[in-house]
């Protein structure tokens, strides 16, 4: 695999203010009239005019990428270009499939839920957290419901229990104005379940 070749890149801004590398110049776009080249393997050839650098390029039958363009005069590698694209897309990909997502899905439920309806929510918990989410527990309370904690508290242990061979508490029940809350996260030596995309965010299930 070919290692990293480029001193220094351009960059450009886009209209929502992401940079963008600009790609480097290769064989007829380098403009400099002489070059310092470098070989395949990172030796050094030497200063050489354009003609000659694109010349020895083609006789390899390989490309002339300018990898450091602020240099004076700037220096060029003689290397397979699309070969290194590839492998370097691959080496990217390869990295996002690596990122550790941090995910917290939502599930929420009242102090007098049924028992199907409960079952439905602890399955659900279940999944989040069988596939690597964390899961934000909210018990909503209303009315008079608030005078009686207990019945929400009761509810959330019920769900550690019934959920503790998927996860464990992050964070404890506990009372946020009408609501009350806990944080469960996923077994630490429990496999994941794969899944497709990457990033972070928030998602509620009601």
């Amino acid at each position: 695999m070919l290692p990293s070749l480029f001193a220094s890149q351009d960059v450009a801004i886009d209209t929502g203010g992401r940079s963008i590398a600009k790609e480097p110049r290769v064989n007829d776009k380098i403009r400099s009239r002489e070059v310092r080249l470098v070989a395949p393997d990172g030796g050094q050839i030497g200063v050489k005019p354009i003609e000659e650098a694109r010349w020895l390029a083609n006789e390899l039958g390989m490309d002339l990428v300018e990898v450091a363009p602020e240099a004076r005069p700037p220096v060029c590698r003689l290397m397979d270009y699309g070969k290194y694209k590839y492998e370097q897309s691959v080496r990217q990909r390869e990295s996002r499939k690596k990122q550790t997502r941090t995910i917290i899905k939502e599930v929420k439920f009242r102090p007098k839920i049924d028992h199907h309806d409960y079952a439905v929510k602890m399955r659900r918990a279940i999944q989040f957290l069988d596939d690597g989410d964390k899961v934000k527990v909210t018990l909503m309370f209303r009315g008079r419901e608030i005078t009686h904690p207990e019945l929400g508290e009761k509810i959330l242990r019920r769900l550690i229990e019934d959920a503790k061979d998927h996860g464990e508490i992050e964070s404890g029940p506990k009372l946020e104005g009408r609501n009350m809350t806990m944080q469960l996260t996923p077994l630490r030596n429990r496999p994941k379940r794969d899944k497709e995309g990457t990033g972070a965010g928030t998602d509620a299930e009601e």
